[in-house]
């Protein structure tokens, strides 16, 4: 499956594919719409809560553990 990825303002309810796709578009396709300003406040928020993922998880110092894999497979 191909994706292709352009904005586009829908005039009279149709979709004008650019230029630059249409001879690339020659069979049916399957459509998904993305309202812009909901996408960008999604994005964004995304972006916020992956910050504070980060922030809340423990920091753990592994320079000095020993691991032996063969011991590991041993168990």
């Amino acid at each position: 499956m191909q994706a292709y990825e352009f904005y586009a303002k829908p005039e009279n309810g149709m979709i004008k594919i650019p230029d630059k796709y249409k001879m690339q578009i020659t069979t049916e396709m399957q459509v998904i719409l993305l309202e812009k300003k909901q996408w960008k406040f999604d994005r964004e928020e995304a972006n916020a809560r992956r910050r504070t993922d980060l922030i809340s998880q423990p920091f753990l110092n592994t320079s000095g553990w020993k691991f032996d894999k063969e011991e590991a497979n041993e168990r």
